[in-house]
């Protein structure tokens, strides 16, 4: 198994339906729930495990969701509200150690999550057709329609949720 990219890379449809997003966004509300589940009863040592050498702990990669996440927010309200805005990129492991620095609470972290999910459900779930087709752009990685940021935090979310199973589950 490829430790960097468990369920594989990511990989935008060329076409997909109302189901699919609908799929998408049930993944990204499930999302907070589903970590609690998976890290319910974990030790801090398995916490602060990383899931492949060099990569982050399980922790991290908590604290790294909430992190692009919020930024997931930011852009579709950009999205709803601009033209074609273009987005800041950030240093997610600067975003990351942070955390650490100041000695963040898991639990603020996952409570904060919690609530973001909220409202990019809320916001993706009254979006129109036209709405959908609204972009923003990535200098890193080129144009997003909120259709495809629904893939997108759909995938992140799934793709870090396999992180932290690697984890937990070789500990279990």
């Amino acid at each position: 198994m490829n430790k960097q990219y468990p369920i594989g890379k990511s990989s935008f449809p060329e076409t997909y339906s109302p189901n699919d997003l609908e799929q998408w966004i049930d993944d990204i509300a499930l999302l907070p729930e589903r970590i609690r589940n998976e890290i319910s009863g974990c030790s801090d040592d398995i916490l602060l495990t990383p899931y492949r050498e060099n990569g982050w702990t399980v922790r991290e990669v908590i604290t790294h969701l909430l992190d692009s996440h919020t930024n997931a927010l930011t852009r579709i309200k950009f999205a709803l509200t601009e033209e074609e805005p273009t987005i800041l990129p950030y240093d997610q492991e600067a975003w990351v150690e942070i955390e650490t620095q100041f000695e963040i609470p898991l639990e603020l972290t996952l409570q904060m999550l919690e609530d973001i999910h909220e409202k990019i459900v809320r916001i993706y779930q009254s979006l129109d057709d036209d709405q959908w087709k609204r972009t923003y752009i990535n200098p890193e990685s080129g144009s997003f329609s909120l259709a495809r940021s629904a893939y997108h935090y759909d995938w992140h979310s799934n793709h870090h949720l396999a992180h932290i199973r690697l984890v937990t589950q070789s500990e279990s």
